[in-house]
């Protein structure tokens, strides 16, 4: 299929990543898939929904610099002009306030939130020149709120949201859609059957994802929960 249109997903893996990019896909979307796991990239893009897309995939760490504003640029010049870009990538860290390391909060915190800011900064220059554009960070109940042993990843979490909502507040009136989506409860990777109804199931994340980037501008959101119906909260 040929289309001029891309989405880019970093953190791309076997469940929301998988699942974002064949909904994507199927919307006539060229996709450009982005891990520094080469092996969830490599089970993506041979999905059999995805043979005759045109992907492209490459190898990103999240926390670094160059490599994510290279991804930006070079998705862009292989796929065509970005209309969406989701941000996938978290560090989990369960341990004790008096077992964490200065080095795993920093870890922590480099990949949820400072790679985000990287991303979200690169791909609001091309947005910007368009005035359009949506960009999904994908988030988690910790950045609502700390629990225990939870230290590092709300931290990272946390940070996140606090970008989301400054870049959404700065770039929504220049026609840049910005979301902070809380993916509260366990994604179900297997997709077991009988245990579908505890778990988030990807494929109806992924649909409400395109939902969202579809939102027209007089309606838009900006933080929004998805949980399974028989999640507490």
């Amino acid at each position: 299929m040929n289309t001029s249109k891309c989405c880019i997903i970093l953190g791309a893996g076997p469940s929301i990543g998988l699942a974002t990019a064949k909904k994507f896909a199927s919307e006539g979307f060229n996709i450009a898939l982005a891990s520094r796991n080469i092996n969830n990239l490599n089970t993506i893009a041979n999905n059999e929904q995805l043979l005759n897309v045109n992907v492209k995939t490459y190898e990103v760490d999240a926390s670094n610099e160059s490599q994510v504003i290279n991804f930006v640029s070079t998705a862009e010049r292989d796929l065509g002009p970005i209309e969406i870009g989701i941000y996938n990538p978290s560090k989990f860290v369960k341990k004790s306030i008096l077992d964490l390391s200065a080095t795993e909060i920093e870890e922590a915190w480099k990949v949820s939130c400072l790679g985000g800011f990287i991303f979200g900064k690169e791909i609001s220059k091309k947005f910007l020149l368009r005035n359009k554009g949506t960009i999904i960070f994908t988030g988690a109940t910790a950045g609502m709120r700390g629990s225990k042993d939870f230290a590092a990843f709300a931290i990272g979490k946390f940070g996140l949201r606090a970008l989301a909502q400054s870049m959404a507040r700065e770039l929504h009136p220049k026609g840049i859609h910005v979301l902070w989506v809380n993916i509260d409860g366990a994604v179900n990777k297997e997709l077991n059957a009988n245990t579908k109804e505890n778990f988030l199931d990807p494929n109806d994340i992924a649909s409400c994802y395109l939902q969202l980037h579809y939102q027209p501008r007089s309606a838009w959101s900006h933080e929004v929960e998805l949980r399974p119906w028989t999640e507490n909260f």
